[in-house]
Formats: C-alpha cells, structure tokens, sequence
C-alpha cells in the first residue's frame, strides 16, 4: 500500500469518525490508567461500569490503597483477571506514591516499570492523557492494520513500528482511536462489515464479506 492511499484512509476514516477518543470514561491521568489496567481482555462498557462506583471512592493512588484489595476486587469481580488486576493496582499506586508524588508519570519508560502496565497501556495514557503521538496496537488494531494491509505485521510490536514509519505525523494523535473504532464497530473480528466500510475499495483485504 502506498502513501497516498493510506493518507486517503485515514482522511476518510477522520470524516466518518467525528470524535476519535476513548469509551474509556475518566477525569484524571490516574483514573485512565488505572481504566487502561482494567481493560485488558475487557470491554469498554464493563470497565465503564465498575469503575463509575469506584471512583466515586476512590480515585487517587492514596485513597485506593486507604480502600484496600479485598474491597477493590469487591469493585471490579465482574471484570476478567480481576483478581491479578486488583494486585498490579495496588502495587502501582504504592510506586506511584513512592516514586511519582502521587503522580502518574509522563515518561515511557517509567510507565513500563509500574506492575501490570506495558507497551499498550502506557502508549495510550501518554497519547490519550498527555497528547503524545504515540500509536498503541490493541487486537482490533492489529486485526484492522494487517486485513487492509495498512501496516501489515507478525507482532503487535512490528505493527506499532510500521505504523510510527508510515503515519503522517498530523495523524497520529488520532490514528489509535481511529483504528480501534473502526475495528470494534466495523472490521470486527468474525464477520467484517464490509459493506458499510468507507474504506472498503482502498482495503486490500481479500475475504470481503458483503450482505446478502
């Protein structure tokens, strides 16, 4: 795929998509992070759902630690993992506080360092919380970059790569969520929705699947 028909992709999923950002709902960096932590092999929507009541509590690494992790995981059993999740939060605030006042920090590196957060994770708070460019790759934009051939790669890692190689730089604050929500509510996984797809003659997808 050459670079005009990727500019072209991404302005027509710019039109189509008015509002590229997030379902995850927060007000702080900590609240996104820790949402982010959640929502691994989660839905938005479930993530959503418990953390509403949580943070309504507790919504800073102090006061969560105040909360504990027998009532933590009480918030958050209805979503996957819950139990090795309320364990990587409660050790993230506690390095939060010993090492980032509190903070979260504005830095891959350290982002990585904290338990239970990686390339994913942190490249969406830095992108979503702090306006970097960054381009986290989740399985929905994995899927979508290797069907259209946009950024075909074997690895999520060898996804980001290309992405960060092939993206305008103008796009690429917007280019994560563009992907994600195009994956999640039309190139989804089992039966793409190819049809209604404003990029589907640019995709160089092979197994198009149309309505009857």
């Amino acid at each position: 795929m050459n670079r005009a028909i990727r500019i072209e992709i991404l302005q027509r999923l710019q039109a189509h998509i008015e509002n590229p950002k997030t379902e995850l709902v927060y007000q702080t960096p900590f609240e996104l992070l820790i949402a982010v932590m959640l929502s691994a092999q989660a839905t938005d929507v479930s993530v959503n759902k418990a953390t509403k009541p949580l943070y309504a509590v507790a919504n800073t690494p102090e006061t969560i630690l105040a909360l504990g992790i027998d009532k933590l995981k009480d918030y958050i059993r209805t979503i996957g993992l819950y139990n090795s999740k309320a364990e990587n939060i409660i050790k993230t605030c506690q390095l939060l506080i010993e090492k980032h006042h509190s903070q979260v920090p504005e830095d891959f590196n350290a982002l990585i360092a904290l338990p239970g957060v990686g390339r994913k994770t942190a490249n969406v708070v830095l992108n979503t919380a702090f306006g970097w460019p960054t381009i986290a790759v989740d399985t929905h934009i994995f899927r979508v970059c290797n069907r259209t051939h946009f950024a075909p790669g074997k690895t999520v890692e060898a996804v980001e790569e290309k992405l960060l190689n092939v993206v305008p730089n103008q796009y690429k604050l917007d280019c994560h969520h563009l992907f994600i929500l195009h994956g999640r509510y039309t190139c989804i996984a089992r039966k793409p929705r190819c049809g209604a797809c404003v990029i589907e003659d640019l995709c160089e997808f092979k197994d198009k699947i149309y309505p009857e």
